[in-house]
């Protein structure tokens, strides 16, 4: 197997409000089929998906996925002013802020969101992983 993600699929209740969460957020969709609303990302897509469709895809009850599962996702961002900024639009975008922007013991600065599903995103500056020429990450920065 590669190390590579290439799809994160978050499940959500209502696929309007969710897709309308990301957008305010200044993401675009792409042309997708029926039932699936993505966004192309720097190397990856984020999908939408109904949790119900999920649920009996998996052969789970829906209840199960549900909830915070331990997982977070992350942006990580260029400089530091950006992480309080992108919590704010989070905010303003119907989002719960978690944990507000602060510095981190490591020597970084970051805050939590969650979106309107309860998926939890981390929003994080790390000067010692400075993003590449197109924003992307990489844990040492090259």
């Amino acid at each position: 197997m590669q190390q590579r993600v290439s799809l994160i699929t978050l499940a959500v209740a209502d696929m309007d409000v969710a897709a309308a969460f990301y957008e305010a957020l200044g993401w675009a969709r792409v042309d997708s089929p029926d039932g699936v609303i993505a966004f192309d990302l720097i190397g990856q897509t984020l999908g939408l998906y109904p949790k119900a469709a999920l649920a009996e895809e998996l052969g789970l009850d829906t209840a199960q996925i549900s909830g915070f599962s331990g997982i977070t996702l992350a942006h990580n961002v260029a400089d530091k002013a950006e992480v309080a900024s992108l919590l704010a639009q989070a905010k303003a975008a119907g989002g719960r802020i978690v944990k507000p922007a602060q510095d981190v013991f490591w020597g970084g600065h970051h805050g939590y969101f969650t979106d309107m599903d309860g998926h939890i995103w981390e929003v994080a500056h790390n000067p010692f992983s400075p993003l590449g020429p197109n924003g992307e990450f990489r844990w040492l920065g090259y």
